[in-house]
């Protein structure tokens, strides 16, 4: 628990809170975090610091810099993480069609056809159970996947014009 006066803490945080955040703004991207934080470590001091503006500063420099230090540990890991991912589609030994096209058209789809589509083909639910999935009919939840199997067949062949003579089923 701590001892200093919340209005006292309530006071300074209302007089420097934007001139801190502006400052931990430098650093990262969610200054007030930061800021809050800052005042919150402040609230748990047993006493107020000698120089209080000068140790929130701190407080604030050295958050703002773990934050940043953490941010840019998370991007890493992500990109790492993104490039060791593999598609959505195992790739063919040989065929017309490209996975990498295949996948950038499917997430071209509207997020209703796209996850109807990847629920049928890929997970092999029914209708039935994919309405249940989604809250729509199997109707509806089959409408969805003709119309968007429509489209990755309109933007597949035009990938693919060597294709287009063809009438093959998705």
């Amino acid at each position: 628990m701590s001892l200093l006066d919340p209005e006292l803490v309530g006071r300074l945080a209302q007089a420097h809170a934007p001139a801190l955040e502006l400052f931990a703004r430098q650093r990262c991207d969610a200054p007030q975090d930061i800021v809050q934080e800052a005042f919150l470590k402040l609230f748990r001091q047993p006493e107020l610091p000698q120089k209080v503006l000068p140790w929130l500063f701190r407080v604030v420099r050295n958050e703002a810099i773990a934050a940043a230090r953490k941010r840019r540990r998370r991007q890493k890991h992500e990109t790492a993480r993104a490039g060791a991912t593999t598609g959505w589609f195992r790739p063919a030994d040989e065929g017309p069609l490209d996975a990498n096209e295949a996948a950038a058209a499917l997430a071209t789809l509207p997020i209703e056809e796209r996850e109807i589509i990847v629920a049928h083909v890929w997970g092999g639910l029914t209708f039935e159970q994919i309405a249940e999935l989604t809250d729509v009919s199997s109707s509806t939840a089959h409408r969805h996947y003709t119309t968007g199997i429509l489209k990755l067949r309109e933007r597949l062949l035009s990938l693919c014009p060597s294709t287009n003579t063809t009438k093959s089923r998705m």
